[in-house]
């Protein structure tokens, strides 16, 4: 427990900072940042420093898009690189914990209110079952929340950067695309903002079709209000994707206790979902069929799951 502590919450994504400050009873007010605006992680949290009028912090916990290895992270979609030690040093703290950002939003599944969540298809979660996380945003995070007597275990994944495989002719003449452009056609090259915009394009290319290349956000809005065919059929494809990729996750970690879909995409596309062959294609596992028909997918509606998920970290002692 924090005791009287003041820890800095941080969930650090590759396109904005979430920062807020907790005492182990209350989480203070959210300040949204924009990465791009600081050169590093130190001058972000000095600048939030310099314009609140709080106490000084004890301790700092982030969340950050990449992978921890040895108390260091090198953001994988960012130019970043966050340390432990020197972070420590550098603000003068007693701690600091850096965690992926879907081992905190795995840490948060378990504290979901029914009005955070929307459901598609499936049945009723198994309580002591495990729970599986996917999140297209910046990159394509993956999780998996293990229940236990001792009050769980978060596991970290890179699951996003797996070979993504197509299942018809289309899918795999746009993936050849993406393999020609990238190298690796990864599921996070098109199951994530800037994958949505690999799609738009690689489709263009397989139709010998002119297609400017557009925003994530212009593609979801021309695919929701109509005016451009090819954005509909790429945002078609992409939760017919991510449908079989988060089938292929529920199957991995057995997660009768529910798949959640979190990220900043998902909220934001939520009808195109619904109307989508996203549960078909979730479902569509030869023999194991009737095992995905019962469990739950849920749209991840809480706006800050990193952040509930760090608050949760820190109450068990788990950071």
């Amino acid at each position: 427990m924090t005791g009287n502590r003041r820890i800095l919450l941080g969930d650090v994504g590759g396109t904005n900072l979430r920062l807020a400050v907790y005492d182990g009873k209350n989480c203070g007010p959210i300040t949204t940042l924009s990465r791009a605006a600081y050169a590093d992680i130190d001058e972000a949290i000095t600048a939030h420093l310099h314009d609140s009028t709080a106490p000084a912090l004890d301790a700092i916990a982030l969340a950050v898009a990449g992978p921890v290895q040895n108390g260091r992270i090198v953001m994988t979609n960012a130019d970043w690189q966050l340390d432990t030690a020197a972070l420590q040093q550098r603000f003068g703290l007693s701690a600091v914990w850096l965690v992926n950002d879907f081992v905190a939003t795995a840490w948060a599944l378990p504290h979901f209110s029914s009005d955070a969540l929307r459901q598609f298809g499936g049945g009723t979660p198994e309580h002591a079952a495990p729970k599986a996380a996917c999140g297209p945003g910046t990159g394509l995070g993956v999780s998996a929340f293990l229940p236990a007597v001792d009050g769980g275990y978060a596991m970290a994944s890179e699951a996003g950067h797996m070979t993504l495989a197509g299942q018809d002719a289309g899918e795999d003449a746009v993936l050849a695309v993406l393999r020609q452009r990238f190298g690796h056609a990864s599921a996070e090259r098109a199951l994530s903002g800037p994958g949505l915009e690999n799609l738009h394009q690689a489709m263009a290319t397989v139709e010998k079709q002119p297609a400017a290349s557009r925003p994530a956000a212009e593609i979801l809005a021309a695919a929701q209000d109509g005016s451009c065919d090819l954005c509909r059929r790429t945002v078609g494809m992409f939760c017919a994707l991510l449908g079989s990729f988060a089938g292929d996750l529920a199957l991995a970690f057995d997660a009768r206790g529910g798949l959640y879909l979190a990220g900043g995409i998902v909220p934001r596309m939520l009808d195109l979902l619904d109307k989508s062959t996203f549960r078909a294609r979730f479902e569509a596992k030869g023999r194991f069929r009737s095992q995905l028909e019962r469990i739950p997918v849920f749209a991840v509606l809480h706006p800050e799951s990193a952040i509930l998920g760090l608050q949760a970290m820190v109450d068990r002692n788990a950071v």
